[in-house]
């Protein structure tokens, strides 16, 4: 786990945020799935700082970094925290939520970005289907609006194995740590705060404008929709592919992170 003395913090325009930085190099900015923070990358980053200079960030209102007290978009966050670096265009990597960062950002900030990865994701503007994931994401919601943490916890860790397999097949060090996480982030809230978060729109029409490349990564566990999603980002792009790890969910980087790894790094080969 990160040490607090190995973060670092910016003020933006409303609070400080928090990311940690490593290596040397072309820039890569690793984005976090929702409820957690850069840690999930713990096994990511040591790699691919090898040959670059790596920036995980917690995104505003998880881990070490501010909550919002005023509208905001995640793509405008990003951008401050690269003209802090000073630093830019980057390889931008988003997991779940830090998928939809980095798709976000390709249509609204493109200076910001010179290629992208995006897994377990696709647009803001996605809608899965499957009963499976539509129960889960009900029941989170119910447990957070009424401050089941327990009840929240236990939905949110079925995101790890999903549909197709069940928790006790996961590595028990996977749910630990993100339970850690997760519980660290939502001690920063309160049921019924107000969502500050600016949602970008028109995504899917847009997507034929971006002309950086873009990796899709998922997880061969993960929804067929969230797949199929994936699959129509990198075919709506001018420069778009797509891999599969088999054997893993919606957390490759952590149940699988050698592989991950393997995949991003021989992207950025190719750039």
């Amino acid at each position: 786990m990160t040490a607090a003395s190995d973060m670092k913090y910016f003020a933006s325009a409303d609070g400080d945020l928090a990311y940690r930085e490593a290596g040397a190099g072309e820039l890569v900015v690793l984005l976090h799935s929702g409820y957690v923070d850069h840690r999930v990358f713990d096994a990511v980053i040591p790699a691919l700082a090898s040959t670059h200079r790596v920036i995980a960030a917690d995104v505003r209102g998880h881990g070490a970094s501010a909550n919002a007290t005023r509208p905001f978009r995640w793509t405008d966050d990003l951008a401050a925290l690269l003209h802090h670096l000073d630093a830019g265009p980057a390889v931008l990597v988003g997991v779940s939520m830090g998928g939809l960062i980095v798709s976000d950002t390709l249509l609204e900030r493109p200076e910001l970005a010179r290629a992208a990865v995006v897994c377990g994701a696709s647009t803001g503007e996605f809608q899965d289907t499957d009963p499976w994931h539509r129960a889960m994401q009900a029941e989170t919601a119910r447990a957070l609006a009424a401050g089941d943490i327990e009840g929240w916890l236990k939905a949110f860790l079925n995101y790890v194995p999903g549909p197709h397999r069940t928790l006790d097949e996961v590595d028990p060090d996977i749910t630990r740590r993100l339970s850690e996480m997760a519980l660290n982030t939502v001690s920063k809230h309160t049921p019924g705060e107000k969502d500050w978060h600016v949602p970008v729109t028109d995504t899917w029409s847009r997507l034929p404008g971006i002309d950086v490349p873009v990796l899709t990564v998922n997880g061969a566990l993960d929804t067929p929709d969230v797949i199929a999603a994936a699959q129509r980002l990198a075919d709506s792009v001018r420069d778009g592919r797509s891999v599969l790890i088999e054997g893993t969910g919606h957390y490759p980087n952590m149940e699988k992170p050698e592989e991950f790894t393997a995949v991003v790094t021989d992207f950025l080969r190719t750039l």
